[in-house]
C-alpha cells in the first residue's frame, strides 16, 4: 500500500487566504475567457480564416481547462457564454465543455493516488487528503459499499444501480459549484474508480448536449 505524505501544518489565516487566493483566481480566469472571447467575435471579420480557426480553438481550450478545475461554476460560465456570444458558439462550446469534464475524470482516474495526495496536500485539502487516505486500500466493491453508506437513504438505490444517471443530474444541477462544480464532480467520479472511461465519456456527452443544442437551434433567446 502506497505510503503518503503528512499534510503541511499552517494557521486558520493562512487557509483562508489561500482558498480567498483561489477564488480570486477563478474569477479573473473566468472573466479573463469572456473579454476573450468578446475581443475575438469583434474581430472575426478581420483575421485570416486561418489564424481565425487557430484563436477559436486555443480559447476554447483555456475554457475547457477551466471548467475542469472543481467548485468552478461551469454552467454558469457556460450559459452566460451561450446568452453573450449566441448560436454560433453553441457546438464549440459544447466539445469545449465536454472535454473539460474528461480532463477532470481523467485526473482522478489515472493520476497516481500519492501524487494527488501531494498535491491536496499543498493546497492544505486536508478532508480530501483523509478521503485520499481511506479509500486508496479499498476494492472496487467495498467503494461502491462506502458511496452507497455515505449517501443519503433516498439515494442509496440510485448511487449502486443508477450511479451514470445520478453523475449527469449533478452535473446539470444548478448551482453545483457549491458541492464541487462538474469538474470536481466528474474529478471524484474518475477518484472513485467506480466508472468505466467509455460509459462516462457516452454520459458526459448526453449530459451536456440539451441546453447547446436548444440555443444552436433556436437562438439564445431561450435562455432566461
Amino acid at each position: 500500500m502506497a505510503e503518503f505524505p503528512d499534510a503541511p501544518q499552517g494557521t486558520v489565516t493562512t487557509r483562508i487566504f489561500r482558498i480567498v487566493q483561489r477564488l480570486i483566481l477563478l474569477l479573473i480566469l473566468a472573466y479573463g475567457v469572456h473579454l476573450l472571447i468578446a475581443w475575438f467575435s469583434a474581430r472575426t471579420a478581420n483575421i485570416h480564416p486561418g489564424a481565425q480557426a487557430g484563436m477559436l480553438v486555443a480559447l476554447l481550450l483555456v475554457y475547457a481547462l477551466l471548467i475542469a478545475v472543481p467548485f468552478v461554476p461551469g454552467i454558469e460560465i457556460g450559459l452566460t457564454l451561450l446568452a453573450v456570444e449566441g448560436a454560433w458558439i453553441a457546438p464549440w462550446l459544447y466539445l469545449a465543455t465536454v472535454s473539460g469534464l474528461l480532463i477532470a475524470y481523467a485526473a482522478g482516474e489515472w493520476v497516481p493516488y500519492v501524487r494527488l495526495h501531494r498535491i491536496l496536500a499543498d493546497l492544505h485539502m486536508r478532508r480530501a487528503c483523509a478521503l485520499l487516505e481511506h479509500i486508496q486500500p479499498l476494492s472496487r466493491a467495498e467503494r461502491v459499499i462506502l458511496m452507497r453508506g455515505r449517501a443519503p437513504r433516498w439515494l442509496r438505490p440510485f448511487i449502486t444501480r443508477y450511479r451514470y444517471l445520478v453523475m449527469a443530474a449533478a452535473i446539470n444541477l444548478p448551482g453545483n459549484s457549491v458541492i464541487g462544480g462538474g469538474g470536481g464532480i466528474v474529478f471524484l467520479m474518475g477518484l472513485s474508480r467506480l466508472f468505466r472511461p467509455v460509459a462516462v465519456a457516452l454520459t458526459l456527452s448526453l449530459a451536456v448536449m440539451p441546453v447547446p443544442l436548444a440555443v444552436w437551434a433556436f437562438g439564445a433567446d431561450i435562455i432566461p
